[in-house]
């Protein structure tokens, strides 16, 4: 993904809010954007997402399956929690199974299962946050772009949105997210941008990341057979294949960092590793 001398300004008169903006967002990409207040990082992410469209420039390869996390969630909708969810994982290209599947994973998973049958109006704003963030984790967005998606969620919350975060990663995904906490996920991001003036700067490398033209890091393929749900967000986004009975088999390639995180989910829920190879080597 691609954005080539964008700018936007809200109306055909009004002032530039950013201009020539040029970044790059290659698959498997953890990118920060940091600014002041009022400096356009909202506007930045809106591009990204696909919210807004540029005033001038060229957003190129945006990925097909794209998912946002606004700063304000509309929380006025006539919908429960369940329903929006289920609703918007259809708008996304999930069949209506598969959505209320997975919206009662991802509000087990933030804390909010117990609220899965209330209206959003009715909602506190912790649980509105968490139904926001669960909306764009469902459908295994290859662009996520969070917007102080953290804001308003527990601690335990938190750290769940951090790990659905290395896993789209891992998976190849794109993540871009904007985060008043200087500590949040620290030293993971791939690149950070700085918004300033109308202008964005960088990128920078962050320490401890693989640089572009370093070694590519080493790749574990993993084969499974088990019949007990696994937890939604896995890293690399397991494809499962009946395998007889009510047995299923899984095939997943991951890199080696987030191996362990795999195998783990998997051997907690009773799944059978049948093969586990890495770089053409069996183990």
């Amino acid at each position: 993904m691609r954005l080539e001398g964008v700018g936007r300004r809200y109306g055909p008169r009004g002032p530039w809010v950013l201009r020539e903006v040029g970044l790059d967002l290659p698959a498997g990409t953890l990118a920060r954007v940091t600014g002041g207040n009022g400096t356009g990082k909202s506007t930045l992410l809106r591009l990204l997402a696909g919210v807004d469209a540029p005033s001038a420039g060229r957003i190129a390869a945006r990925p097909p399956r794209t998912a946002y996390v606004p700063e304000r969630f509309p929380a006025a909708l006539p919908l429960t929690a369940t329903g929006y969810l289920v609703h918007l994982g259809r708008v996304q290209g999930l069949t209506g199974r598969d959505a209320a599947v997975r919206a009662g994973q991802w509000l087990a998973r933030f804390g909010a299962a117990p609220y899965a049958d209330t209206p959003l109006a009715e909602l506190s704003k912790g649980t509105s946050q968490k139904v926001a963030v669960a909306q764009a984790l469902l459908a295994d967005p290859d662009l996520l772009v969070l917007d102080e998606a953290w804001t308003g969620l527990d601690t335990t919350a938190r750290t769940e949105l951090d790990r659905a975060v290395r896993a789209r990663v891992a998976a190849g995904g794109r993540v871009v997210f904007v985060d008043h906490d200087p500590r949040r996920l620290a030293g993971e991001a791939d690149a950070e941008y700085r918004v300033a003036d109308g202008r964005v700067h960088g990128p920078g490398p962050r320490a401890g990341r693989t640089e572009p033209d370093a070694a590519p890091r080493a790749r574990v393929r993993v084969g499974a057979t088990g019949g007990t749900p696994l937890p939604p967000g896995l890293p690399g986004s397991p494809a499962y294949a009946h395998a007889g009975s009510d047995a299923a088999r899984l095939t997943v390639t991951v890199d080696a960092a987030h191996s362990d995180t795999l195998l783990r989910a998997l051997l907690d829920a009773g799944w059978h590793i049948d093969d586990l190879t890495t770089e053409g080597v069996r183990l």
